[in-house]
């Protein structure tokens, strides 16, 4: 199982840049672009908060689950 990032499509969807996102909610540029690579473990809920404020979003536009399904294709 994972979690998808789909930051790239809501800022794409405000016609917003990183940098841009970066300054109005005051989160670094580095910061951002882990996030948007799919680089961190978790994400603060001010921070999620912050960021679907700025891209007038929900949490669900920017995270998104998807099953693994290697962990069911076992033969038992």
């Amino acid at each position: 199982m994972s979690i998808r990032i789909n930051l790239d499509i809501e800022l794409a969807k405000n016609k917003m840049s990183l940098k841009q996102l970066s300054q109005d909610i005051g989160i670094s540029m580095t910061n951002l672009s882990l996030l948007k690579n799919g680089k961190v473990k978790a994400i603060r809920f001010s921070t999620l908060e912050a960021i679907c404020s700025a891209l007038n979003c929900q949490p669900g536009d920017i995270l998104q689950y998807e099953h693994d399904h290697s962990d069911t294709d076992l033969d038992t």
